[in-house]
């Protein structure tokens, strides 16, 4: 049995090279291979790849020409990974490599698709932490993912379930949504969570509202959903807030206060005109995007692949 390690590499000169040595070292006496995919990184990482590359044989290297993305990073790792598991694990040492054992032998007592970690006490910033919470909450909604499940970055995936995600070929993946798109046999079991060894988390705001715009508009139906119930009740709120103030109106003896009804009418269907062309023009600009031929990545060069 084969497993292979896909780890997205970006700024990390100073920790991927320990954590390379340590995963080959913890899984010395299994057959794996490990697929680094340096993802326009601005510092050395490219060169401690390339080293890396060359003093190992089960060492893969790709280059991507500039900064795609972690998913697309993964994405491209995934394509190139060809163990009867698949683990990803992040480049900065929060996740033990040992506990990549820990999930594999999850999968197999309880013949998972996919396994994912979870943690008694998460070391990432405070920051990070909000952002993991507003994600699990979207995607439990859009996906129909389990309250308790805990989408970590650190996971493991069946070689079958790898080859389905593969096909996806658009520019915007997302790994678990894919995931929940092709199984929903999945565990979870508790690692241990370490301190960033190195450096400063590259989670920015930018990145999670673009993260949360790909779930939105790319993995659900459900706010084209949300929108069309939005405008029905919309509609019945001003139809009757109109039949209240005529009513009122008709009561005190007076002439409807016309100004109120086309207030409140220009109020609801501008609101709702808004919220709906912003919506559909995140749909129509992902679409034409996909269709123009947007690439997921792009490889600049490979090593032992």
């Amino acid at each position: 049995m084969k497993i292979s390690i896909v780890i997205p590499v970006y700024n990390s000169e100073q920790t991927i090279e320990k954590l390379v040595e340590k995963v080959l070292n913890v899984l010395h006496d299994r057959e794996i291979e490990i697929v680094l995919v340096n993802d326009g990184s601005r510092d050395a990482s490219e060169q401690v790849c390339t080293q890396l590359a060359q003093r190992h044989n089960n060492v893969k290297f790709i280059s991507l020409r500039r900064n795609f993305g972690e998913f697309n990073a993964v994405m491209c790792g995934l394509n190139h990974a060809n163990g009867d598991f698949c683990a990803i694990i992040d480049d900065d040492f929060q996740n033990p490599p040992a506990e990549i054992l820990t999930l594999l032998e999850t999968a197999q007592s309880k013949n998972y698709d996919v396994v994912y970690s979870y943690y008694d006490q998460k070391q990432h910033s405070l920051f990070r932490n909000v952002g993991s919470g507003l994600v699990n909450t979207l995607t439990t909604w859009l996906l129909d993912k389990p309250k308790d499940l805990y989408l970590s970055s650190f996971k493991l995936i069946k070689a079958e379930v790898v080859h389905e995600i593969i096909q996806y070929k658009g520019p915007y993946p997302y790994i678990d949504g894919l995931i929940f798109r092709v199984t929903r046999h999945i565990g979870k079991v508790k690692v241990s969570h370490q301190k960033r060894d190195n450096g400063a988390s590259n989670y920015t705001i930018g990145k999670l509202i673009s993260l949360f715009l790909n779930i939105l508009f790319c993995y659900s139906p459900r706010p084209l959903r949300l929108l069309t119930l939005a405008g029905l009740s919309l509609f019945t709120i001003s139809i009757l807030l109109t039949l209240i103030e005529l009513t009122t109106s008709l009561l005190s003896s007076h002439l409807p206060v016309t100004d109120h009804i086309v207030w409140i009418t220009f109020l609801a269907i501008s609101g709702m005109q808004l919220t709906g062309m912003g919506m559909m023009g995140e749909y129509l600009g992902k679409l034409f995007m996909s269709q123009s031929g947007l690439p997921q990545y792009v490889i600049k060069s490979k090593q032992n692949v």
